[in-house]
């Protein structure tokens, strides 16, 4: 694409402008919103937010690109792809990758636009971008791939490419409830329930009333779900510990382990799948809240001494800086190798066993938590986050690496 010199010059003077491509999923999305803030605040940088679309609720995106609010950032979504000839129970890597493949079409037309329109400098993707390179160059704009996780870094290395180590990327002002999540009744979680986005959320009052390092939180990301017999498992497991807990429950998925990934956990209250009598047990010990929470701010809370968690990166990195140690439950994708880094490398998990069935069983669930809030077996775990909650602080500041 050629441009006259006019053109040329009129462009040398707006802002350098960048667009940002997620995967599909909320998860991807998050990473790349705190790319787009640094951009913008250091840099002077103009943001375009690019989303492929597929075809699922689009809404929570919405959520979290509305809540930028800065003249800096727009957003952009690209028809639904069609996924008709894709087999029933396909991978969700599968469905991601095809996602962003159909979308060049689209994707393409856009960049067209924004090249003539601002000073696009570059176009980043996530994770699944990198069949869009040849089309960024055709527009003379520097593609580049982002990658939050240690696990998807280590496959570069490996494969001679350029990595700059952009230290860590966490989130710490956006926990917005996705509207959709408003649709639950209320009143079934224990305590009180003020709480929702306009508001403080009902666990945050609860958590202000507990001892520092007490409460272990139980939260499998926006888009991890458990089976029936499993949540009945970990509840029984939660409530032999004898630990005071947070827990975040979706309702069941038999088929699959990230069901809400694609769709949001709708309108069918998950709190009804509890064991009898559960809640009535468990209320003065634990709080049980349908489908989301501010995750940010519950890690931040003083009283949280662990996290059980499916190994989302962005939950790893937000329980990192702020110190809280880990009980690893991968559920599918990269979250296993996420798992064993946390685990066997770098010591701030346990990773959980399954039995013959694929089940985390009560007995294990209520060892982990004993273990990991106040028994002798959890002190490595918790000294190895201490030690890089420190090292997130020194990547944080000012002339930190992050920075």
């Amino acid at each position: 694409m050629k441009l006259d010199l006019d053109t040329q010059q009129q462009q040398k003077l707006k802002p350098p402008h960048v667009a940002l491509v997620p995967s599909p999923g909320l998860g991807h999305l998050i990473p790349l919103v705190e790319l787009a803030n640094r951009l913008i605040v250091h840099h002077n940088f103009t943001v375009t937010f690019v989303i492929p679309n597929d075809g699922s609720c689009t809404k929570p995106h919405r959520k979290v690109l509305q809540a930028l609010d800065l003249l800096s950032v727009s957003a952009t979504f690209l028809p639904p792809v069609n996924f008709d000839d894709l087999p029933e129970g396909s991978q969700i890597e599968t469905r991601i990758a095809l996602t962003m493949a159909r979308s060049l079409s689209a994707l393409r037309e856009l960049v067209k636009v924004l090249a003539e329109s601002t000073r696009l400098v570059a176009i980043v993707f996530y994770v699944f971008g990198s069949d869009a390179f040849d089309m960024a160059k055709e527009f003379h704009v520097a593609p580049y791939l982002f990658w939050s996780n240690e696990a998807y870094a280590a496959v570069l290395r490996t494969s001679k490419k350029l990595l700059l180590a952009a230290g860590v990327l966490v989130n710490s002002s956006l926990d917005l409830e996705p509207d959709v999540f408003k649709a639950l009744k209320k009143g079934r979680a224990q305590g009180p329930t003020d709480g929702g986005i306009n508001g403080q959320h009902e666990c945050l009052c609860w958590l202000d009333k507990q001892l520092r390092g007490s409460v272990l939180f139980v939260a499998f990301g926006s888009g991890g779900t458990l089976s029936l017999e499993q949540i009945q498992e970990l509840a029984l497991g939660l409530e032999m510990s004898g630990q005071r807990f947070l827990w975040v429950v979706k309702r069941p998925n038999e088929t699959a382990k990230n069901g809400t990934y694609f769709a949001p956990n709708r309108f069918l209250d998950p709190l009804g799948f509890l064991p009898n009598e559960f809640l009535e047990r468990t209320k003065d010990v634990g709080l049980v809240v349908p489908s989301w929470v501010p995750q940010v701010q519950v890690l931040s809370h003083a009283p949280l001494g662990g996290l059980i968690t499916h190994c989302g990166w962005n939950s790893v990195l937000e329980s990192v800086v702020n110190g809280v140690p880990l009980i690893a439950w991968p559920l599918y994708a990269e979250q296993r190798s996420n798992a064993v880094l946390l685990a066997d490398d770098i010591k701030i998990a346990w990773r959980v066993k399954v039995n013959e069935k694929g089940i985390v069983e009560s007995q294990d669930i209520a060892k982990y938590a004993r273990g990991l809030i106040e028994g002798d077996e959890g002190k490595l775990p918790r000294k190895k986050v201490k030690e890089l909650q420190e090292a997130s602080k020194v990547a944080l500041s000012p002339e930190g690496l992050s920075t």
